[in-house]
């Protein structure tokens, strides 16, 4: 009965693995031929702060400007509704700031204020990227000994891998749609590594103990049967995790939009890498019953030889 029950996962194996080499073909070329639009965090540029009277429309603020000819131009809250932060990559100029200002005075009836006008180097922001990308590769690093001790060699390939094609396609779309990478998003590419290596390990948990359980079943249907056991935590977590994120993504502004945006997607890619990524590698990689049996423990002679 227990098997009429099995979702037939790994049936469509060659289809994902199909469709997982495609999305990973077609986001390398966009990085490498296009490349990512990297965010005033990176580039560098001109930061302004104004102060309106009431609560400030971000949106209209924004239209305002890029009509007036800015370009690359980021408006958000800054502390309180009345104060708007503007980050252009404008080259800065002494005059800029009064500039900015008398666009938007002219858009309203407000008396605004400007608080501040400078220059934003990259420096800093560079420094946190190139952090960052070691703190990505260290991650994957961890994973595989972690995952390679607690459970097993060809568990780590499969859980790097997925960890691996998850990042690599989070950035592929950045990277094709040309939104802006920021700080925030590289953010979130860390918190998709996190995300998705539990979904992974909860999945492989409950492969490793039915291959030690269940004697008489090829490794693929015990894959199946292991991803039917784990389907309805798999879709708990993600489903409860997606409709917080897409309240981010939806009202929850502009300074946070990039963020929400790159961990919908992470969520969403590390739920199918799980399935259908790290599973397909153990196949591939021939799992069997006796790669997972803990080691037998050698009788020691002097025991052996005593009445």
């Amino acid at each position: 009965m227990s098997e009429a029950k099995d979702i037939n996962f790994m049936g469509g194996r060659k289809i994902a693995a199909f469709l997982s080499i495609a999305l990973i073909v077609i986001s390398l070329g966009s990085l490498i031929f296009q490349g990512l639009k990297l965010g005033l965090d990176f580039t560098g540029g001109t930061l302004i702060e104004v102060a309106y009277e009431s609560s400030a429309d971000v949106n209209s603020i924004r239209e305002d400007l890029v009509a007036a000819g800015y370009k690359d131009v980021a408006v958000q809250h800054f502390g309180s509704e009345e104060d708007v932060l503007v980050r252009m990559q404008e080259a800065y100029r002494a005059d800029l700031g009064d500039e900015v200002l008398s666009t938007l005075r002219a858009n309203t009836d407000e008396d605004i204020q400007l608080r501040r006008s400078e220059f934003v180097g990259s420096q800093v922001g560079e420094e946190l990227r190139d952090d960052g990308g070691i703190a990505m590769l260290l991650a994957l690093a961890v994973v595989m000994i972690y995952v390679a001790a607690r459970f097993q060699f060809k568990f780590s390939v499969g859980a790097v891998a997925a960890l691996m094609h998850d990042v690599i396609i989070v950035l592929g779309i950045f990277s094709l749609l040309q939104i802006d990478f920021d700080l925030n998003v590289l953010a979130a590419l860390l918190a998709v590594i996190g995300y998705s290596l539990n979904d992974t390990i909860v999945v492989s948990d409950r492969i490793r103990e039915n291959f030690r359980i269940i004697r008489q079943m090829q490794a693929i249907d015990i894959v199946n049967r292991s991803l039917t056991n784990t389907l309805g935590r798999t879709l708990v977590t993600s489903l409860t995790t997606l409709l917080v994120l897409l309240a981010l993504l939806f009202v929850g502004g502009e300074s946070i939009h990039n963020f929400a945006l790159a961990l919908t997607i992470g969520v969403v890619v590390g739920t199918y890498s799980s399935i259908y990524v790290a599973s397909n590698i153990l196949l591939a990689m021939n799992i069997t019953r006796d790669d997972l049996l803990p080691p037998e423990e050698e009788e020691d002679p002097e025991l052996a030889e005593r009445p």
